[in-house]
């Protein structure tokens, strides 16, 4: 996925600013709380008819950007 920025949207009024699918109240953590209960990615389809591939592939791509532009800030723990 490219662009995920074509299906991701944050808005402060909707989901109370949740990154959420376009045109959906689905946010992209209800997509991993879905899958990560064991469900399949066609079951997840299946109970949302709004969704489709795309969207589910952006939400990774989202994830991961977000993962990438993380800070880590190192600590030394005291001996």
């Amino acid at each position: 996925m490219k662009n995920y920025r074509d299906r991701i949207r944050i808005s402060p009024n909707i989901r109370s600013g949740k990154p959420c699918i376009v045109n959906t109240r689905i946010a992209v953590s209800d997509v991993f709380d879905y899958l990560g209960s064991g469900m399949s990615v066609e079951e997840v389809l299946d109970d949302f008819p709004d969704l489709t591939l795309t969207d589910i592939q952006a939400c990774f791509a989202f994830a991961a950007d977000r993962d990438r532009r993380l800070t880590v800030v190192p600590y030394e723990v005291a001996v």
